[in-house]
């Protein structure tokens, strides 16, 4: 398959000059700013805050480089990763004329996101076993798909999707697949950042929301090839990361030790969890987990939800999502949490 971005870029994205900060147009050593009309008696807080973020957030981008082991521009980082879908939209998909493939039950932004920008959406069902329908996709892809998302492992149903199943995508599809990869941190199956070399049409979502505990900060993480990044930084709004959460994140990537701690205690956590959940007469099904998550089928899953609420413990309910009937989506959480959640259910009386 011969790849080529620029014919799935709009063309007014390609004609368009991307605003330029005072910051992009300095580089080396200053000791008086006077150019982006900021405020110089500082601010009210104890810290700086009166001075612009760095547009491109490269104190940070050089740590996650070190992580992950891809160089700063392969990175762009966002205001959640809901920014990098976003643009991914605004950037290659024509209003009102190209369309998008999602697998549901998936991730719900996927779909947000083509309504806000008036982008056609196919859905082509994950199969019984949560897998893709490789025959199916096959089908949907016309002319004008230019991206396709696959939450892997996928949210709501916990489960990694087959890596040569997305490899065949990768191989044959001429658009730009995206793997939205935000619970990766707890699955078996690797990354797919590695193959960012030899998949130009890859794109790869992470965030510092789930296992790095900062769903407060509201920063994603986009891997791709670096003209996808220079396109996703063209479009970006100039100062999209603030800087407390330049200074916070750059910090709390110190704690990698720490991170990993959770990672495991999560993990055996929601092998816990599950076993738990599986000896309750009413659960039908544990579905398989490489999330920090489980989804569970229970039978009453309304009625569970409501008893669970009247104590104080929210799940989210998914019955309504296809393929997800009766099912709720439990989240891992302490072990006192997990132990409570138990002990609540075994109240229960269907």
């Amino acid at each position: 398959m011969s790849f080529n971005l620029d014919s799935l870029v709009r063309d007014n994205i390609k004609k368009m000059t991307a605003y330029s900060s005072a910051r992009h147009e300095f580089s080396g050593d200053a000791r008086i700013f006077l150019d982006a009309n900021e405020n110089a008696f500082g601010s009210p807080l104890e810290e700086d805050y009166n001075r612009y973020p760095d547009p491109l957030q490269l104190a940070v981008k050089e740590k996650i480089s070190k992580i992950k082991g891809v160089p700063p521009d392969n990175i762009f980082l966002g205001n959640g990763s809901d920014e990098a879908i976003d643009l991914l939209f605004r950037i290659f998909c024509e209003p009102g004329k190209d369309n998008v493939i999602i697998f549901p039950p998936t991730y719900g932004m996927y779909e947000v996101c083509a309504e806000m920008n008036d982008v056609s959406l196919k859905k082509v069902p994950l199969t019984a076993d949560f897998q893709l329908n490789l025959d199916a996709i096959e089908e949907a892809i016309d002319p004008f798909t230019k991206l396709v998302f696959i939450c892997s492992p996928n949210n709501p149903t916990g489960n990694s999707i087959s890596r040569p199943d997305i490899e065949i995508l990768l191989n044959n599809f001429e658009g730009l697949v995206v793997i939205d990869e935000a619970y990766i941190n707890y699955a078996k199956q690797k990354t797919f950042i590695p193959e960012l070399m030899e998949y130009p049409n890859l794109v790869i979502l992470q965030t510092l929301s789930k296992a790095w505990g900062l769903a407060g900060l509201r920063l994603g993480m986009a891997f791709a090839g670096q003209p996808v990044i220079d396109y996703m930084n063209k479009v970006k709004y100039p100062y999209n990361i603030n800087t407390a959460t330049q200074q916070l994140v750059s910090a709390a990537l110190d704690n990698i030790i720490t991170v990993n701690d959770w990672i495991q205690i999560t993990v055996e956590q929601r092998e816990w969890l599950a076993a738990a959940l599986a000896r309750l007469p009413f659960t039908q099904e544990v579905c398989p987990s490489d999330a920090n998550f489980i989804l569970v089928r229970m039978t009453g899953a309304k009625a569970v939800y409501d008893h669970l609420a009247a104590r104080g413990i929210i799940v989210r309910d998914r019955s309504k999502v296809i393929l997800c009937a009766d099912s709720l989506r439990i989240t891992i959480g302490t072990p006192e949490e997990n132990q409570q959640l138990t002990d609540a259910l075994k109240d229960y009386q269907p």
